[in-house]
């Protein structure tokens, strides 16, 4: 009997289908796996703005995780959109609860329309419940910058801070560099002080970039179920995002950041 390759996202929905919960399950269906949800917001969204949050009870998500873990299962899960302190601390709990190791964290902080999407008090949670259970992490610079409580801003900041965040963690430290004021768009994966790997990508010159972070630790996540290392599920990710970016160039949906192109293996 053949079995599927599970991999569960726990985040906010996009009503807009860009970015959240509908590019996570994009992400896993076009990378090959079976791909389950757990929702802890529904946004209001499309591709110019957030124009309301309605939040999902703590109680309510933690019986979402137990009904798909109990049952299913997963092999990896990403975790998105965790917008207050409860909500961090019941998914860190239920998590526990049932012995999931394989975690890419995402700290979805703010939207690409510059919506907030955490809470301010929820930024000592986070560091404090998810970051040391994930066995990788992948914040932007600005993301990176709102953790450390610092400036992250260029492509020498990028060490230092994956240095100082993996004391937070017991994982690997993915600092992306798509705000980088340059030409390529270089991501920092810090293993350990002995083992780092630097990701130049050329800049894919586009508006439809909305959801890329999404994507990107969706991608990893998938590849981390599927038994790849963290290194070699980084770099797949990033191969499967460009792609993606390149592809979806070409179209255009709605009036602002349109949407990477999830299916650019399937259909054109």
């Amino acid at each position: 009997m053949k079995t599927y390759t599970r991999a569960l996202t726990i985040a906010g929905s996009d009503s807009g289908g860009g970015a959240g919960i509908q590019a996570d399950l994009k992400t896993f269906s076009a990378l090959g796996c079976y791909g389950m949800s757990v929702l802890t917001a529904l946004t209001a969204q499309n591709t110019k703005a957030v124009t309301a949050i309605l939040s999902v009870p703590p109680a309510f998500i933690a019986e979402q995780l137990k009904a798909v873990l109990s049952d299913i299962g997963a092999d990896a899960v990403k975790i998105g959109m965790l917008h207050s302190p409860e909500v961090i601390e019941q998914v860190a709990r239920t998590l526990t609860e049932f012995g999931v190791t394989t975690i890419v964290l995402d700290p979805v902080m703010v939207a690409k329309s510059g919506d907030k999407l955490l809470q301010d008090e929820a930024i000592d949670a986070l560091k404090t419940y998810l970051l040391p259970m994930a066995k990788v992490i992948t914040p932007n610079l600005p993301e990176a910058s709102v953790l450390l409580g610092r400036p992250v801003e260029t492509a020498a900041d990028m060490l230092p801070a994956a240095v100082e965040l993996a004391k937070l963690s017991s994982g690997a430290i993915l600092v992306k560099g798509g705000h980088l004021n340059s030409a390529e768009s270089t991501d920092l994966l810090y293993v350990s002080a002995e083992e780092q790997h630097w990701f130049p990508t050329e800049r894919i010159k586009t508006e439809n970039s909305h959801g890329t972070g999404c994507t990107l630790s969706s991608a990893i996540a998938a590849g981390l179920a599927k038994g790849l290392s963290i290194v070699e599920a980084v770099a797949a990710a990033k191969v499967y995002l460009t792609q993606a970016l390149q592809a979806g160039a070409v179209y255009r949906l709605g009036h602002g950041h349109g949407p990477v192109h999830h299916f650019f293996n399937v259909w054109q």
